[in-house]
């Protein structure tokens, strides 16, 4: 089965870095997409980064864009979001998501397969 395996999350002050990175195994079949996803506490989930596959075409939210950068190896099934000039606001849990596309989305591609998420705190 698929699984998608975040890492990197951590207390950062704001104005610092980070980079997640997601490992995703036991596929089949390629995603359309590859997604990141956050959510805050008493909060909906929101649409952060993804990047559309076979095109390097990237979408970002309106939040993050020209902060956060989404990038990935294919020859290690490994997505990463760089995540530079950090704010409180965007202290959440992040998620990785292979996915379909959908234009309609902020970043065109909604989530099909999850992970189980990596906390990023930044005060």
């Amino acid at each position: 089965h698929v699984q998608l395996v975040e890492s990197g999350g951590g207390s950062v002050q704001a104005g610092e870095s980070l980079k997640l990175s997601c490992v995703v195994s036991g596929y089949k079949y390629k995603a359309d997409c590859m997604a990141w996803f956050r959510q805050a506490p008493g909060k909906e989930r929101e649409d952060v980064a993804a990047i559309i596959a076979g095109l390097n075409d990237k979408h970002y939210a309106d939040s993050v864009r020209g902060r956060f950068a989404v990038s990935q190896d294919i020859a290690t099934d490994t997505f990463y979001l760089q995540m530079d000039s950090l704010e409180p606001n965007d202290t959440a849990v992040y998620y990785c998501a292979r996915g379909s596309i959908d234009y309609r989305s902020p970043i065109a591609c909604v989530g099909v397969n999850w992970g189980q998420g990596t906390q990023v705190t930044v005060s």
